[in-house]
């Protein structure tokens, strides 16, 4: 009788808790007036509310469909719900969500062992977000920067960190440290000290600025937010070959430009040598938040228990998740799409260019691009918003697009036939500050960064 009874309640509870599952329908209107009231201001939103996706396309509240070229800035790698995916997270979700890093589960392990065969480095931590994973990578390089005897008082400690200018690295403290970019920082200063900004691929400034009180220098690949800019070859090496000589790490942040995003595993793979650490994050979990910082064996003889953690990073769902990511990758061989669909993008945007003189430069590889305008971007954002095309534009002047790794040719074609109409329809907006003669938007110090990069695109 008991037992019965027992049942009849577990049954009530699973069909309450089914019926409390079952989200009720937010009408926009709502949605809108409880983030207005109730989110803090922190973003520049549009009106319009999203509510799903399918493979390149996003869709609104009232129904109309978007080719997203923006793919939440670089994280949805495979774009909406893709199968595998959903099949993932059903399927482990109902097992585990959460343990406790004070235990092994079944998808860290195999996750980090994926990612080392990725990356060719050797060890894996994993975080909730790109920032966290920044963070940590600065703690192991001011740790490695400090001697490992156990009486080192007759050593100076390593701790200055050169970072770039022009990049962006996150929002916390630790990252936001070294991040070049005024209007982040100013507002939370003092900082976190010992950070000094390089000229980025100013192979002389860098060589001025690094001494053996460095114990790390820390730049992106491809400079995301700063305009899609790449690390020229040049740089890259003198990085490597001075952090080598002196006893620092080289950090490569590859947080938007990483994990297939180039047509290769890592974008450092263009290059002969190697980072110490590289950072990722956006795509890693298909979008869900994971990060991670991978490391070589050098570092992780300094590293012992209670040094570093976290409480969610690398929970069992989530890696379950990252790892079938990065099988999917592999499986349906999407570096050779990348590759193929990027040089068909480079084609189309590199003959809008020779149509529209406002267009300055076409900068990227793979689904990463960026076209640098003469112009104001923001009303070419708006436009395209309004005729289903989602991109965004970073440093007010360059046009960033994201696609997914999945985009197809027909997509392209698609892309830049929209494209093409918004650049020719869209009303222009002259930055004030131009004049006849200075027609460039990017700040003097960008000019040899464009200059390098330019050159780099090239070879």
């Amino acid at each position: 009788m008991r037992k019965a009874k027992t049942n009849r309640v577990a049954a009530s509870v699973s069909r309450a808790s089914r019926r409390r599952s079952t989200p009720k329908p937010v009408r926009p209107a709502a949605a809108l007036s409880d983030a207005g009231r109730f989110l803090l201001p922190t973003y520049k939103r549009s009106s319009i509310v999203f509510t799903h996706g399918r493979g390149a396309f996003v869709f609104d509240s009232s129904g109309k469909k978007y080719l997203d070229f923006l793919g939440g800035i670089a994280v949805n790698a495979l774009g909406h719900a893709h199968p595998r995916i959903i099949k993932t997270i059903r399927r482990e979700s109902a097992r585990a969500i959460h343990f406790s890093n004070l235990f092994h589960n079944e998808f860290q392990g195999p996750l980090a062992r994926k990612l080392v065969q990725w990356s060719g480095l050797d060890r894996v931590f994993f975080a909730n977000s790109g920032s966290e994973a920044i963070d940590g990578a600065l703690k192991l390089a001011r740790l490695c920067g400090h001697s490992a005897d156990a009486a080192p008082a007759h050593k100076t400690a390593r701790t200055r960190i050169l970072a770039m200018t022009n990049s962006f690295h996150g929002r916390t403290f630790g990252a936001l440290s070294v991040t070049a970019t005024q209007k982040y920082r100013a507002p939370f200063e003092p900082l976190v000290p010992g950070v000094e900004f390089v000229n980025f691929n100013d192979v002389a400034d860098l060589e001025s600025k690094f001494d053996d009180t460095v114990c790390a220098i820390i730049l992106e690949t491809i400079q995301g937010e700063g305009g899609i800019f790449p690390v020229t070859e040049e740089f890259w090496e003198r990085a490597r070959a001075l952090t080598s000589k002196h006893g620092a790490l080289l950090i490569a942040d590859e947080i938007q430009c990483g994990l297939g995003r180039t047509g290769r595993y890592f974008t450092f793979q263009k290059f002969p040598s190697q980072p110490d650490i590289a950072v990722i994050a956006k795509p890693l979990a298909a979008g869900l938040p994971l990060g991670a910082i991978i490391t070589n064996n050098a570092v992780r003889l300094r590293v012992s228990p209670g040094l570093h953690g976290t409480t969610f990073g690398g929970g069992p769902m989530i890696c379950a998740v990252a790892l079938e990511f990065l099988n999917i990758v592999e499986d349906e061989k999407l570096l050779g799409n990348i590759r193929a669909r990027g040089n068909e993008l480079r084609a189309g945007l590199e003959k809008l260019r020779t149509n529209f003189d406002f267009i300055k430069e076409v900068r990227g590889e793979g689904c990463m691009f960026g076209v640098e305008l003469c112009v104001e971007g923001g009303p070419f954002v708006a436009e395209a918003l309004k005729r289903g095309l989602l991109i965004n534009c970073t440093h007010d002047f360059t046009i960033r697009l994201l696609p997914p790794f999945l985009i197809s040719k027909a997509q392209v074609r698609e892309f830049l036939g929209l494209f093409e109409k918004i650049l020719s329809e869209t009303p222009r907006v002259v930055p004030a500050a131009e004049t006849s003669s200075s027609k460039s938007p990017l700040p003097v110090a960008l000019a040899a960064v464009a200059a390098a990069s330019r050159s780099h695109l090239k070879r």
